[in-house]
């Protein structure tokens, strides 16, 4: 089995798309520092993840999610639940769009 998985950082706000063979070992990898394209957002929480049969179809599902089209999808329908929890928690913007600056 293969998966396709969301993160989300508390940290920083963002998300991050990956897949992997072994998902609780690659969280910890992300959480331990070992995945350079996540040291900034360090801890990192799982939100969402699919299972899929072969390599390549995780693989190919994570590079659609990385798509605008496949970050619309994956904000509207499969990691909402994490977009309210993280607006009550301090987020000022969506994901896909830039906060807003506060006037002077």
């Amino acid at each position: 089995m293969y998966y396709t998985y969301i993160l989300s950082s508390s940290k920083s706000h963002t998300f991050y798309f990956g897949s992997t063979g072994d998902i609780r070992k690659r969280l910890q990898e992300h959480n331990k520092k070992l995945v350079p394209s996540t040291v900034h957002g360090i801890p990192w929480k799982l939100v969402w993840y699919g299972v899929f049969k072969t390599r390549k179809e995780a693989e190919d599902f994570e590079r659609y999610l990385k798509t605008g089209s496949g970050k619309s999808f994956a904000y509207k329908r499969l990691v909402s639940v994490a977009l309210k929890k993280d607006f009550s928690q301090g987020r000022t913007g969506s994901p896909k769009t830039k906060p807003k600056r506060s006037e002077d």
